[in-house]
């Protein structure tokens, strides 16, 4: 999912300009991409003149931290104050839960990959 880097954004509206579904506007001085609206074109990625739409991967780092902040923002729970089994169970279980979401996101790569070769020529239908 492409998304704007707002301390590179000059506002100039080239993205939006350049955008086939209209996903983009821009709210003050930076675009902005509408999640639901936009099909993942790429087209925004080669039209910024500034480099402003970035690749989702870029976010990996952002997403891995708040992750961990979400996971010892539980740990502070009253609930599990001194009480290491607790704390335990409970890291115990956000890792299960990030191990489903990585083996849902695996096999939805193996899926979109023979999607590929079940495409007809010529587009989607």
């Amino acid at each position: 999912m492409p998304w704007i880097d707002e301390e590179m954004c000059t506002g100039c509206e080239t993205c939006v300009d350049e955008c086939v579904v209209g996903a983009i506007s821009v709210r003050g001085r930076v675009a902005s991409i509408n999640d639901s609206e936009c099909i993942r074109c790429g087209v925004c990625h080669g039209v910024c003149p500034n480099g402003a739409v970035r690749h989702d991967s870029e976010q990996i780092p952002r997403e891995v931290e708040a992750n961990v902040s979400y996971v010892q923002h539980l740990l502070g729970h009253a609930y599990y104050a001194n009480d290491k089994k607790k704390q335990t169970g409970l890291i115990r279980r956000m890792e299960r839960y990030y191990i489903k979401n990585k083996q849902v996101a695996e096999q939805t790569v193996q899926r979109l990959k023979v999607l590929v070769d079940e495409v007809p020529v010529g587009g989607a239908e």
